[in-house]
């Protein structure tokens, strides 16, 4: 079955992110109060904040950190 490419099309840095560079949680943690968050090898890259309206405000949220941190470090 071919991949669609919603996903990658509406959140560019994300899919960029988890294939070349770390991995990203969605959802709740019990020692974490981030909803998003991403990490690399050298540990975390980005936390949102603790509850959003929605999963696409949530993975918008992610989007916009993932490329500030990305565009900060110049990767």
């Amino acid at each position: 079955m071919p991949k669609s490419k919603i996903f990658e099309e509406e959140y560019p840095t994300i899919h960029r992110f988890v294939e070349e560079i770390g991995w990203i949680e969605i959802g709740q943690h019990e020692m974490i109060s981030a909803f998003v968050r991403a990490y690399d090898l050298g540990g975390t890259v980005y936390e949102g904040e603790d509850s959003y309206p929605s999963l696409e405000a949530a993975l918008q949220d992610l989007e916009a950190g993932i490329k500030s941190y990305l565009d900060e470090h110049g990767i």
